[in-house]
């Protein structure tokens, strides 16, 4: 799974990256973070995308440094999938209300 992250916005500038990946590692997720110039999401800004190949790809906004566990437990929830959907949007916590685009696999 390939976690990335705007180095852009205010989480990317403030090393929210190295945090996520240290507790995805501490958490067993397998994943690679990192971080690019910018992802377009300004209007809701501090963006993170999820994608894995032949899965849905998800884009969060609005995040800040509260959501950490729920990104954890959604990579958690995502590698489990085999296709990256989810039927019910429930056990994803705040991160359901910061959706900004599923793009299908």
């Amino acid at each position: 799974m390939k976690i990335t992250l705007c180095r852009s916005c205010v989480l990317g500038r403030a090393g929210f990256p190295d945090t996520l990946d240290e507790a995805l590692r501490a958490a067993g997720v397998e994943a690679e973070v990192d971080t690019v110039d910018c992802m377009s999401g300004c209007t809701r800004a501090s963006t993170v995308a999820f994608r894995d190949a032949g899965r849905t790809a998800f884009l969060f906004g609005d995040l800040t440094q509260s959501d950490l566990a729920d990104l954890v437990r959604f990579a958690q929830a995502y590698a489990a999938t085999p296709d990256g959907i989810f039927t019910d949007a429930r056990p994803l916590g705040a991160l359901r209300f910061k959706a900004l685009a599923r793009i299908p696999g």
